[in-house]
């Protein structure tokens, strides 16, 4: 909150460090407030000063609020709140990260400090990422959603610089707009580019006042969509049209092959919500702060596509385990980091214990 006013959504919240580490036996804590504009700014002015998930700053007149729309334009109204992740780069800089450019910020992991702002030295241009890049210590990958001409540009930055280089794009096969890439997943040689019918919406960014869905909008006509490309070429080696679905977070990825080594198919898992929004405004903070004993989670499950690569027009997705088993809730997913792109057995995540209003297990799935 800002004073007497509370924020909205469980995307809003400034975002808070938390350090731990284990020594001699004892577990030591320590958390600090990450120093962005937006943080900054709300707490010397005692309001809200740029455009969150789910809030817009109160204007004063009409030419305030046209004066805000001309900054939303350049980006520079929107939110630098890195609430959503930290990562660490292959030459050691960490930084936190979410779905705004201008939202990586770089901490020095030691004192929790903010050191300032990650200036991407590209022209790539654009406003939003993936808010979960794919980083490894020999690369940082991630999506940049095009919303004038829908696509997505894949990009990937080596360890020690801070300039983007293009690997390919992806055009959408369907849509108004992308669809929302909070996150994707790869494999060894690809990088999978999900087209969620979960669209992103310049009318309800423009918005005054928030809408069920925020800044998106939902267009089943639309149908879902997975693309693959390849990481050497950039490529696009197949787009397959699979069943409507709602996602935050793509757990693993990997590759099956025959008997002769040649890959057949793509294997990409995910937390999945049956493509149901709801869940989306069930994290309303007035829904999470009081539970009445009601079971009104929304399900979720392990989601698994099936992506052939043989030039059908169609993948599959199905369950990959009993939902029973975590509960029909499932998100807020992470995997040994070592099985990136490859088979893997375990997955852990935030799981249900019904009744329940929000994930409230965390559980081990496999």
């Amino acid at each position: 909150h800002i004073e007497d006013y509370n924020f909205r959504h469980l995307f809003d919240g400034y975002a808070t460090l938390v350090k731990l580490h284990f020594e001699d036996g004892r577990l030591i804590a320590g958390h600090r407030q990450i120093e962005s504009e937006a943080y900054k700014a709300a707490k010397k002015n005692k309001k809200i000063c740029f455009r969150e998930f789910s809030e817009v700053p109160k204007h004063e007149n009409f030419m305030a609020y046209v004066g805000d729309l001309s900054k939303l334009l350049s980006g520079s109204s929107l939110t630098d709140n890195a609430n959503t992740g930290v990562v660490k780069l292959g030459d050691g800089r960490v930084v936190c990260l979410t779905e705004t450019q201008k939202g990586s910020l770089v901490i020095d992991p030691n004192s929790l400090e903010t050191l300032g702002r990650f200036e991407y030295s590209d022209s790539l241009g654009g406003l939003i990422h993936s808010a979960h890049p794919i980083v490894t210590d020999a690369e940082f990958l991630t999506l940049l959603p095009d919303l004038l001409k829908p696509g997505y540009l894949v990009v990937r930055m080596e360890p020690g610089t801070n300039e983007r280089k293009v690997i390919g794009r992806v055009n959408c096969s369907c849509g108004p707009a992308p669809g929302w890439v909070h996150s994707f997943p790869v494999t060894q040689h690809y990088v999978v580019v999900p087209e969620m019918p979960l669209r992103y919406c310049a009318q309800n960014l423009l918005r005054a006042e928030p809408t069920p869905l925020y800044k998106f909008q939902w267009h089943p006509q639309s149908k879902a969509f997975l693309h693959v490309m390849c990481k050497a070429s950039g490529k696009v080696v197949t787009s397959v049209e699979v069943p409507l679905f709602v996602t935050f977070h793509f757990i693993n990825a990997y590759e099956e092959e025959d008997e002769d080594g040649r890959v057949t198919s793509i294997i990409a898992d995910c937390c999945e919500h049956h493509a149901d929004t709801s869940i989306l405004d069930q994290l309303r903070l007035k829904n999470l702060r009081f539970f009445k004993g009601e079971d009104v989670l929304p399900d979720a499950r392990v989601g698994r596509f099936k992506i052939p690569l043989d030039g059908s027009r169609n993948g599959k997705l199905e369950a990959a385990l009993d939902a029973d088993e975590h509960g029909r809730g499932m998100d807020m997913c992470s995997i040994n980091p070592a099985y990136l792109g490859k088979k893997y057995r375990y997955a852990y995540a935030c799981g249900a214990q019904r009744p329940c209003h929000f994930p409230n297990t965390l559980t081990k799935v496999f």
